[in-house]
């Protein structure tokens, strides 16, 4: 039996970040992964290659809106998504050779197989050869990830339906596509494809996307998606769905509309990869979706197994599963002194078209929380570097206390939204007040610039 300190399942961004932390605090580490390289989701299936397909759309589609700048481009109509996706190899490729050579330089070992529990700090792990090998660790960390929802009786074996790893396997660009979701991944793929020329209905069974963003921010995205051309069915709730021929798929709504599209995106919710780890032996119970339930340092059930990343659910983006899995570690090991500090605000960004970032409360919850609060807001049109990217919808909003003008929150619509929540972020962490924004010194011409233009609109209202 092979001894570890720390053994981690799954090399993910999550499972990366919790190997080279142990590693770093001096502890024997290995990890585990079931497919034939590292990376898992984010470099493989879905962080990198959705932002690498997302990064051609706006060339593109900034070439078509902003003809300020005298330029026009087409998109041919027998265009492939690979010939679309031709830096996404090498993107893939670099990363893997970068989170390989930090295994390398941290001596984290790396073992290919399936992984399933014995006990609760031992691991049979079974190889491609089918040989298997027993593993003890002290720690076990599990960052298996999720993957895409199958609901009993959709065919996602056509052509024509697909879900969130299968869709960027598309032999060309449809004229048509209905997207099934309006979460984090819905919303993006909607966007992308919507600057790609595809015509796009979204079906979202709530009153309004991405319920846990700020409503006005939220807003100002589904206007500028109209905008480019995305249909949106929202309180819509999807009763059938079939494939009447090649190239028509047929969607029926409850409310006794039809949607019909050349293809079909499902990104209705995710289930955690758990099946396979033999988790009831060790009583550690999974929910209907198969995430694991943890506690606020994410821990299981069990004291000696820690979970982190999609497998225990929202948020499920790689930015925070790989702060999870710092700091599971960090905690794991806390009886050696060795502790690492854990902020309270971490952001979020969807890289929608625009993009969206957010961090901190929103005006729902503070009123839910019955907090006195003020808003500053500020356009891009209303700064410099706005006017001439032509960047003129996106907005950047802060929320404050109104006694002492703590900053509560701040949500960005616009481009490079998820670099300048950074800004807000910081002063969050430090308990900084909105008057921070009001003293700054910007560079100029900047976006950036649109903090200080918001917190003197917030600071007028007092």
């Amino acid at each position: 039996m092979k001894k570890y300190d720390v053994i981690v399942i799954g090399s993910g961004p999550g499972g990366q970040k919790a190997a080279i932390q142990a590693a770093k605090l001096g502890k024997k580490t290995v990890i585990i992964e079931k497919s034939p390289y590292v990376g898992g989701a984010g470099i493989h299936t879905g962080t990198l290659p959705s932002k690498t397909l997302r990064e051609t759309a706006l060339f593109l589609a900034g070439f078509r809106q902003r003809a300020v700048f005298g330029f026009h481009a087409t998109l041919g109509k027998d265009v492939t998504l690979s010939e679309l996706m031709y830096r996404n190899s090498e993107v893939i490729r670099k990363q893997m050779e970068v989170v390989v050579d930090q295994f390398s330089r941290n001596n984290v070992e790396i073992i290919y197989g399936s992984a399933s529990f014995v006990g609760p700090q031992t691991l049979s792990v079974k190889g491609a050869s089918g040989a298997s090998d027993e593993l003890t660790a002290e720690i076990i960390i599990i960052a298996t990830g999720s993957r895409p929802a199958h609901p009993q009786g959709l065919p996602f074996d056509t052509e024509q339906i697909y879900d969130s790893d299968s869709i960027l396997s598309l032999n060309r660009i449809p004229e048509s596509m209905a997207v099934i979701g309006g979460g984090v991944i819905g919303c993006e793929y909607a966007c992308i494809f919507a600057a790609l020329g595809v015509k796009i209905t979204l079906v979202e069974k709530k009153e309004r996307l991405l319920a846990f963003a700020d409503e006005e921010i939220v807003t100002n995205l589904m206007y500028w998606m109209r905008h480019s051309g995305v249909t949106l069915r929202l309180k819509e709730t999807v009763v059938d769905i079939t494939v009447e021929r090649p190239e028509r798929v047929v969607t029926r709504l409850e409310s006794g509309k039809i949607i019909v599209t050349q293809k079909l995106l499902y990104t209705m919710g995710r289930v955690g990869n758990t099946d396979g780890l033999n988790l009831q032996a060790l009583g550690i119970v999974v929910d209907s979706r198969g995430l694991i339930k943890v506690d606020g340092s994410y821990r299981t059930s069990v004291g000696s197994i820690y979970a982190i990343g999609d497998v225990i659910g929202f948020p499920s983006l790689a930015s925070t599963s790989m702060e999870q899995g710092r700091r599971a570690v960090c905690h794991a090991f806390s009886k050696e002194g060795r502790t690492c500090e854990i902020s309270g605000h971490l952001p979020y960004g969807v890289y929608t078209i625009p993009e969206i970032s957010m961090v901190g409360e929103t005006e729902e919850s503070l009123t839910r929380m019955g907090v006195a609060y003020e808003v500053g807001c500020a356009y891009f049109q209303e700064v410099a570097r706005g006017q001439i990217i032509g960047d003129v919808h996106g907005m950047i909003k802060l929320i404050f206390e109104r006694n002492t003008r703590k900053l509560l929150g701040v949500h960005i619509v616009g481009e490079k939204a998820s670099e300048l929540i950074h800004i807000g972020q910081a002063v969050l962490n430090y308990g900084g007040p909105v008057d921070y924004f009001k003293d700054a010194v910007f560079n100029y011409p900047t976006l950036s610039d649109a903090y200080k233009e918001a917190a003197l609109n917030g600071l007028n209202k007092l």
